[in-house]
């Protein structure tokens, strides 16, 4: 993870996943985030003043629901807020996807999702085809 001011491991890991897993780009605010947990929470008590000291370090004890509710909107274990091991994995793979994501092959692989595994076979060489052809080299695997 990157250095992001010497803020808690939680404020870092927070401001990671906010940064982190928003599609084009964009980032998602502290507002959005509390409402969208109120709505599939709705016993939850979240605003996102609250959300935004977490977030700045200001405050550094949330609930176990609140964890648990981060952890489910942002898509990850909450064990991601807690192990710095599992935390240092998951922000790997957030990485990935996010050049994934901003090579297009994102795309590519959505189409994929559910083909028969004859039909994966068929594209992974019509791709492989087309690697060649643009004097790239063969993949691995």
């Amino acid at each position: 993870m990157s250095d992001t001011g010497g803020r808690a491991p939680l404020a870092e890991r927070l401001n990671h996943l906010f940064q982190a897993s928003r599609p084009q780009g964009k980032t998602w605010t502290n507002r959005e985030v509390a409402e969208e947990l109120r709505r599939l929470n709705p016993g939850m008590k979240v605003s996102g003043a609250y959300l935004s000291a977490l977030r700045t370090g200001k405050r550094a004890n949330p609930s176990a629901d609140l964890l648990n509710g981060l952890a489910k909107f942002f898509g990850v274990s909450p064990a991601y807020f807690v192990d710095p091991d599992h935390a240092d994995r998951v922000d790997a793979q957030l990485a990935a996807l996010n050049e994934l994501s901003q090579s297009g092959v994102r795309e590519v692989a959505l189409r994929a999702v559910g083909l028969p595994p004859e039909s994966l076979a068929a594209i992974t060489a019509v791709i492989d085809q087309v690697r060649k052809l643009q004097g790239l080299p063969p993949v691995d695997g």
